[in-house]
């Protein structure tokens, strides 16, 4: 077996007002977090890895997970496994069972006996929110439904909703091994099925898109930085800061290549195993970035889907 890896990736991409959390009255409220004092939108994990599973299915026809109640917690059902639906195999499962209450005669009370039939598995893939590297600036758009109230002569129905368009950034990091083998039902998979999954999960997130509130959003990166490393650790995450001039975006490339001279294992560098893909002109200052191996962003995406071609088929299994 050849030394494990790991793949990791941060990516940005810019798009607008891409989920909401709870709204007060008639307002529409984006999810946000304040750090740095600053006040900063954001799209949460949960919410990428919905469209993640959504294209994965439209595209590849992976099958969605069965789900049924158990115990009043909607989870997966019993029978499901990873080597019939990828998404647990990706994201995991916990599958547990309602506690049953058990009698203590001694001293005659009920209690509630452990359930010693839960299976879980930990998500493999491990998406970060995608936050947004812009502050957020309390942008809100006004609307009525002044064009159906008109054909009844209704009154309008008055709304607002938070606004926020911005570059954002998330990061995605798992263990080559860790996919198709699940010890809960030892199960392992052939390394060509392996292959396969994480080369169309790339695929996925190259052209990954999002459906809200009447428009469509695009989440296809313009900017990507990894690649396959020997140890875990996500490099790029929080890592990825943008300046905003006048008439161009660069890249904090100080904070990057600090990074890229992180020593890893017998000598590597973060460096020599990084590569990154970039939409020309998005970013002025990439050329800055000591990162040997530049690409278009199809050609970062293929040479990382040769990349785990090359792990897979040099493993055994």
């Amino acid at each position: 077996m050849a030394s494990s890896k790991h793949l990791h990736m941060a990516v940005i991409f810019k798009a607008a007002s891409l989920n909401y959390g709870q709204g007060v009255g008639n307002i529409l409220a984006l999810k946000r977090l304040t750090t740095d004092g600053k006040n900063y939108s954001y799209i949460s994990r949960q919410a990428l890895r919905y469209d993640i599973v959504r294209m994965l299915n439209e595209i590849y026809v992976y099958p969605l997970t069965e789900v049924d109640k158990q115990g009043g917690v909607i989870q997966f059902v019993k029978s499901a496994k990873i080597d019939k639906f990828p998404e647990i195999d990706f994201f995991g499962y916990m599958k547990t069972k309602e506690k049953k209450k058990k009698k203590n005669e001694a001293e005659n009370v009920e209690s509630e006996a452990e359930d010693k039939t839960s299976k879980i598995r930990k998500a493999v893939v491990r998406l970060t929110d995608a936050i947004s590297l812009e502050e957020y600036r309390n942008e809100s758009d006004f609307g009525t439904n002044k064009g159906l109230a008109d054909r009844k002569k209704l009154d309008n129905d008055i709304f607002q909703a938070e606004i926020h368009r911005s570059f954002y950034c998330y990061s995605v990091t798992f263990n080559l091994d860790d996919i198709g083998s699940d010890d809960n039902y030892k199960i392992s998979l052939k390394n060509e099925e392996k292959k396969e999954r994480v080369c169309n999960l790339l695929n996925v997130i190259k052209l990954l898109y999002r459906d809200i509130r009447g428009k469509r959003e695009n989440l296809a990166p313009v900017f990507v930085i990894g690649g396959l490393y020997d140890v875990g650790n996500p490099f790029f995450y929080n890592r990825i800061k943008l300046s905003f001039l006048r008439d161009k975006v660069e890249i904090d490339a100080n904070v990057i290549n600090s990074v890229l001279k992180i020593s890893t294992i017998n000598e590597n560098t973060v460096e020599k195993q990084t590569m990154l893909g970039t939409i020309e002109d998005v970013l002025s200052n990439v050329a800055s970035l000591d990162v040997g191996k530049k690409f278009d962003i199809e050609g970062f995406f293929i040479e990382l889907k040769k990349s785990v071609a090359g792990y897979y088929n040099g493993s055994s299994g």
